[in-house]
């Protein structure tokens, strides 16, 4: 499995794992109250149904107490452990107590005088652990009627309802975390399909974007040069130096951008001072110096380009200060411009051009080394010294195409391009 797609799996399983973990018991939590909350609906629906049929039920007069006594003791041994009736003035007019209630009462807490105009309830763990509902129901013979008193029941939750409704409440939350585990599954592959489309998009307009910085830096490379290797061997051997520096991510891709570019502002610099055969005057080296803010301009805000302007605006600054365009010294150049330098220098002058030949490999590592702490970073240059006979020997007798392939490599390895 693919890095991606174990990422993917990772995160899509904690969420859904999450969400189990969150909402099974908000589930269970929920359906034990439902359930809890029908038991109490027809307990209360059911004293209603009793005390108020047809309005019978008088809780006012002579007759008011026996009245209360009878439908109390309706609504004992049956729904209710114990019944208890008063008057609008909350005054008890009858109770009537089972056997089992008898104990119950003893470890009820006390309430004050009913007052309520709705009906609601309590729920109550008793210190024996039995679970019992007390309702308080205001007496009414139409939902439009003045209360007429007020009914307050004790109901003890069998066992057997209590497990039936604990194991009711279990298989809804195991119903929604296999929901939850369900559509973290489903989800997966849609997640995963969703994203390839969408890096196969971003891989094609990556890959437009190098296609054109290769074109562009071959387009420049060529104006001085007979072919336009100069800028994929100038980045390999960049990039190859910067890998044994640990440079990554990114870092290395600004330079290997910047390496294809670096001299990206050529392109405003006339022919008879570019391709001029002999040393340039004081007057034409200031011209071919304006190439690096030139190549600035090109580069900046251009996108993802912009961090080419490291390379490109500092690959002619040298280690003493003595560089241009700003003179700056040591670690005060951009680690990508120290390490380009180096190359740089090193293929210019091991390839041929218009107005000279090349070097011998000797020769070139002679001219690197006088340069070591004026010209060039020493710790640079050492790396790049080290790996110079290698580099050379791979370089050797490659054309355009070959070189490119040799870039082209190194570029999908940093680029995350998948082949």
């Amino acid at each position: 499995m693919k890095t991606f797609q174990r990422k993917t799996a990772g995160r899509i399983a904690a969420v859904t794992l999450l969400m189990a973990a969150c909402a099974s018991p908000l589930a269970w939590f929920v359906s034990r109250e439902n359930a809890e909350q029908e038991v109490v609906a027809f307990a209360q629906e059911e004293s209603r149904r009793v005390l108020m049929v047809q309005g019978s039920l008088q809780l006012a007069g002579p007759e008011a107490l026996v009245q209360a006594q009878r439908a109390a003791q309706l609504l004992t041994g049956g729904l209710f452990e114990i019944a208890e009736i008063y008057d609008t003035q909350g005054r008890k007019l009858a109770e009537s107590v089972t056997e089992d209630g008898e104990v119950l009462e003893k470890q009820l807490p006390g309430h004050g005088t009913p007052t309520y105009t709705e009906s609601f309830y309590e729920n109550l763990t008793l210190p024996d652990g039995q679970w019992a509902l007390r309702v308080f129901v205001p007496l009414r013979a139409t939902a439009a009627d003045p209360i007429s008193g007020y009914f307050e029941g004790v109901r003890i939750i069998p066992a057997w309802q209590n497990r039936q409704i604990s194991s009711d409440a279990f298989i809804v939350s195991l119903m929604v975390c296999l929901a939850s585990l369900i559509c973290g599954a489903v989800i997966y592959p849609v997640v995963v399909h969703l994203v390839k489309e969408n890096e196969h998009k971003a891989q094609q307009l990556l890959e437009s974007h190098i296609a054109m910085m290769e074109a562009l830096g071959r387009a420049i490379a060529k104006r001085d040069s007979d072919t336009g290797a100069h800028n994929y061997r100038v980045a390999w051997l960049a990039a190859r130096t910067a890998e044994a520096l640990k440079l990554e991510g990114s870092a290395m891709q600004s330079l290997i951008a910047g390496s294809f570019l670096h001299d990206a502002g050529k392109i405003g610099i006339p022919d008879a001072i570019l391709l001029k055969p002999g040393r340039l005057d004081e007057a034409e080296m200031a011209i071919m110096r304006t190439h690096v803010a030139q190549g600035e301009d090109i580069v900046s805000g251009a996108g993802w380009l912009d961090g080419a302007r490291d390379v490109v605006g500092s690959h002619h600054e040298k280690w003493d200060g003595s560089g241009y365009p700003r003179g700056l010294s040591g670690e005060g150049i951009p680690l990508s411009a120290r390490i380009f330098a180096v190359a740089d220098v090193f293929d210019a002058l091991s390839s041929r051009r218009p107005y000279k030949g090349p070097m011998p490999f000797a020769q070139v590592m002679a001219i690197l080394h006088e340069g070591r702490g004026s010209h060039f970073d020493p710790t640079v240059l050492d790396t790049f010294a080290q790996l110079a006979p290698a580099l050379d020997r791979a370089l050797q007798g490659l054309d355009e195409t070959a070189t490119r392939k040799l870039m082209t490599d190194m570029v999908h390895r940093h680029f995350e391009i998948l082949v």
